[in-house]
This record gives C-alpha cells, structure tokens and sequence, in this order.
C-alpha cells in the first residue's frame, strides 16, 4: 500500500458530522496520527469507476482524502475503473499491503461478495460504501437512504406534471446495482400512487452507461409513439441521454426529467429547464460516517449505526448508517454550492451565469 504522511491529527467526529471536501490529487496517503487513540491500521477504498457517475472523482475521493487526513488514518483509495477483476486485484493487493478495513462500492454483488470472503478469510473487516452487496458479508453498510433517493425523485416528478393524465417513461440504473433497484422501486411507490399516470415504457441502463442510454431511450420514446409526458431518469447521466433525445424532438423543457447526484451537468439542465430536479448527496456526509465506521473498525470497535438493512440474497439484516438525500431545484441549488458539492464557476459559467443570477445563486 503506496502511503504518504499527513499533516494533522484530528478526533474522530459523530456518525453524522459532515467533514471538509478539500483534498490532494493523488490515488493514496496517509494520516500520521500517533499515540494511544491513534488508529492501529490502515482503510483500503475501492472506486467502481468513471463512468456511472463523475461523482466517483470529483466528490468522494476528495471528502474520503479529507475525512481520512483529518483522522490521522493510513489509507489507499484507488478506483477498479469499471471492471470487476481489477476490483479484485486491487482488494487482494490491498490486503496483503496491510490493510485491516476494505471498503467498496461493487461493480455488481457477486465479484463484491467474492472480495468480501477473501477478505474475511485474512481476518479484514469490511464495509459496503454506497451500494448494499447481495449475499456479501460485509460487516457495515455505509449509505445514503436509497429508497428515499427514488421517492424524491418521483415526487419531484410528480410536483413537476401535477394531477393531469401524463404518459411516463422509467429509465432506471443498471440491473447489477441493488441501489437502482431501490430507487426504482421508491419512485413507483409515488409515482404509480397517481391514477392519471401511465406507463409508457421501463428499462434498465447496463451498467449505467449513458451512451447506451441515448439508444434505450430513443427506442422507448418510439415505442410510445413520441407520447411521453414525463421522463424518470435514475441520475443526471441517464437524464442527459433522455434529454438529448428530447431536444432532437423539440421537446426540451416541456417534458420534465428527473436525475441524482447533482452533477455540473444536472444542475444546469435544471437551470436551462430541460430537467425537473435532481437528488443531493453530500458527499462530505457520506465520507466522513465511512470515514468514522473504517476508523472505529481499525481500532477493534464497533461503529456507531442508526438502522439496519435487509440482504435478501444473504437472509440477513446488515448494520446500517443511512443518510438523509434531498432533493434538489432553482429553489434550494445553493445548497448544493454551500456544501461544497459544485462550485459556482463550474456551473454558472458561460449561458448559465444569468441563470445562475435569475436563481439568486453566488
């Protein structure tokens, strides 16, 4: 394990205490804590990729570089960049550099739960970052309240279309990620609650590709006969693709489209009006209870939870920190910027400044 020496020693803060967002470039470091409360080992973290989400990147391994630092933890964070036998390689790598805490987002459950027995077999505790692995073993589970995430989005769907007879169209996250199946599963619990709503067409994106979800969506918006009314798009890369399609329509901005993560791209297509709303999740939040739960586990401890969550494939309830997400539209965007999760040059820049300034955002 490549480790640096980091500058500061900080006490390790509450479940839910957000930490900064700052943090260096580089693929791996090291906290130098020292002394009795010092930690006793080091966290591996394991990326999925660079594809499904910019997030990946520009947000968490900078709040997980930080959140770490301020620890005083030794710590590797590398990305598998899509594929599931680099995931592995790195895991084993990892392991056998001295890491006592592996965490992972998986690219699927079943190359996620195989990386979680080797690593129980070595005696290394291990935590499910983001995304639950089905009939993996993980000792926590370290995410945002997914459930949640998709009853926002049909909600702010909802919201968007009112009570009027409206045909949707669901373009959901890939089939291999538990967390698309939750966030699906949240927006029908709203969506099909409306007896004015129809469904126009459902399917699943491989692997979250946006690409090829320009392709699904086209063939689904034809199917439809171009009847579409709402889009549920499952993050603001799927809702590009949707909206692409759209715009060669010349539907653009009347036909409202959900999206996640609150990307550069998400925030200004809501700016431009093309997307309804999208779903923040502060990664801040999110890396310091991974950053608190890695901790408590290299000092032998157990981590402080707030719910449990149900591995149907492995017949078991898994320790659980569940953040809170929140929904995001002009009307509550600088909070997005407050958080540090965009900054506002990214966003306003260029078409979208006036915007910014119409939405009172600095």
């Amino acid at each position: 394990m490549k480790l640096k020496r980091g500058v500061a020693l900080a006490a390790v803060v509450g479940v839910a205490m957000t930490l900064g967002a700052c943090g260096s470039d580089s693929d791996s470091g090291s906290g130098g804590g020292s002394g009795e409360d010092a930690p006793q080992g080091a966290i591996g973290v394991i990326l999925p990729d660079t594809e499904s989400s910019v997030r990946w990147e520009s947000a968490d391994r900078p709040a997980l570089e930080a959140a770490f630092e301020d620890a005083g933890v030794e710590y590797d964070i590398q990305n598998a960049e899509g594929s599931a036998d680099r995931m592995a390689t790195i895991a084993d790598s990892m392991i056998a550099n001295g890491a006592t805490v592996l965490a992972i987002v998986n690219l699927d459950s079943d190359s996620g739960a195989a990386i979680q027995e080797r690593a129980a077999s070595q005696g290394v505790k291990t935590i499910d970052y983001d995304r639950l692995t089905l009939g993996g073993s993980a000792d926590y589970y370290v995410s945002f309240d997914n459930t949640v995430v998709g009853e926002l989005q049909g909600q702010g769907l909802a919201d968007c279309l009112g009570d009027e007879d409206a045909s949707l169209i669901y373009l959901n996250g890939s089939p291999t990620d538990n967390n698309a199946t939750l966030f699906s599963e949240g927006a029908h619990s709203v969506l099909d609650e409306v007896s004015t709503y129809t469904n126009a067409g459902e399917q699943a994106v491989p692997d979250w590709d946006p690409d090829e979800a320009v392709t699904i969506f086209d063939q689904l918006y034809t199917q439809a006969g171009g009847d579409v009314d709402g889009v549920y798009a499952a993050n603001d890369g799927l809702a590009g693709a949707a909206i692409s399609i759209l715009e060669r329509n010349g539907r653009n901005g009347e036909v409202p489209v959900t999206g996640q993560d609150a990307t550069v791209e998400g925030l200004q297509a809501i700016l431009a009006g093309d997307q309804c709303m999208s779903v923040y999740k502060s990664a801040n939040l999110e890396a310091g209870a991974l950053a608190d739960t890695a901790i408590a586990l290299v000092n032998g401890e157990e981590a402080e939870t707030n719910g449990e969550t149900e591995d149907v494939d492995g017949d078991r309830q898994v320790p659980s920190v569940l953040l809170e997400p929140q929904s995001i539209t002009t009307d509550n965007m600088q909070d997005v910027f407050d958080d540090g999760g965009q900054k506002v040059e990214d966003v306003c820049t260029g078409r979208y400044e006036a915007m910014c300034e119409d939405a009172g955002i600095s």
